[in-house]
């Protein structure tokens, strides 16, 4: 199982603590390939993709629209 985690270099020019979680591409159960593009996080004004490290089954593990910290885990892949 490999983790999909909000990287913490996203916040290296941020001054806050957490982030946002804006939307998904994908949906839980979705089988997706490594650098498919599968959410978007928005530190202050910036907004960064998220993309598959590896291919496999996803299941999402944070809600869109949630606040997240770095290194929280956005969702899970079986391969």
């Amino acid at each position: 199982m490999h983790y999909i985690k909000a990287d913490e270099a996203l916040w290296a020019s941020s001054m806050l603590p957490e982030g946002i979680l804006e939307r998904w591409f994908i949906t839980s159960g979705d089988t997706i390939k490594a650098g498919e593009r599968i959410a978007e996080v928005r530190v202050e004004d910036a907004l960064h993709e998220i993309v598959a490290p590896v291919g496999g089954r996803a299941t999402i593990v944070a809600t869109a629209n949630t606040v997240i910290e770095p290194g929280s885990i956005l969702a899970t892949l079986e391969s």
